[in-house]
């Protein structure tokens, strides 16, 4: 079976509503590039019928490869679905497609050279953001400025949905990664950091979701949690033991 050039990672929970519309528009835009590539919807913890929408829209497509994981958590359908992956470049794509699917073009060659782990940011330089209420956007960067604080210093927007990784690079740390949930993320860049990877964040266009998840108060209290999590992982070795 060859290599295609790109996977696309979704994780999915509960999103039948919103599944059918980003799936048009991701299989609209693949067919129009001259490269190979493959979608990996990764359903975990659904109460509706996303699992079974996902499989009955891959009977249209033989690309569309549709993995029911067990257990909750955003982070545990990200790694499941990254491991599976095939492609040379791995990207992380939110359910909701927040980011207009036309942007992933910043996050391959040719555009984009040089990196092992591309993040797209709401902060950079060139970025817009639309219609996200401003309570939304201070408590964002209020949970971002904890991060760089304690973990990552000198990344913008370590919380957005959508990230590429070179294939070496997922196989390496998504190995690594022991969060399961929300703050998956910050484990993923803080092991590059540590493996001393390029990060390159990428600025978008994003539009905000009134349906969103993403809880401010809730979310920071488990960012806090976790980033304390990280730290006694680090100085156990825990992150050390696989190659």
């Amino acid at each position: 079976m060859s290599t295609p050039f790109l996977s696309i990672v979704i994780p999915a929970h509960n999103e039948e509503g919103r599944l059918l519309h980003t799936l048009k528009q991701i299989f609209s835009f693949l067919e129009k590039q001259s490269y190979s590539s493959e979608v990996i919807i990764v359903e975990n913890g659904s109460t509706d019928r996303t699992l079974v929408f996902a499989q009955e829209y891959a009977l249209r497509h033989a690309n569309l490869i549709v993995l029911h994981e067990e257990p909750p958590g955003k982070g545990n359908a990200v790694r499941r679905g990254m491991l599976e992956a095939r492609g040379e470049f791995r990207f992380i794509c939110d359910a909701d497609l927040s980011m207009p699917i036309e942007e992933l073009q910043k996050f391959l060659p040719p555009i984009l050279n040089d990196f092992d782990l591309a993040i797209g940011s709401r902060e950079a330089p060139g970025a817009i953001r639309y219609h996200e209420p401003s309570y939304r956007h201070l408590g964002g960067r209020a949970i971002n400025f904890l991060i760089r604080l304690f973990i990552l210093p000198g990344l913008n927007d370590t919380q957005c949905g959508f990230k590429c990784f070179r294939a070496e690079t997922a196989d390496v740390i998504f190995r690594q990664q022991t969060l399961t949930g929300w703050s998956f993320d910050i484990e993923l860049l803080y092991l590059a950091r540590q493996k001393k990877l390029r990060i390159k964040e990428i600025p978008i266009q994003w539009y905000f979701d009134p349906d969103s998840k993403v809880n401010a108060v809730r979310d920071a209290l488990r960012m806090i949690s976790d980033i304390f999590r990280i730290h006694l992982n680090a100085m156990r070795g825990r992150y050390d033991l696989k190659p």
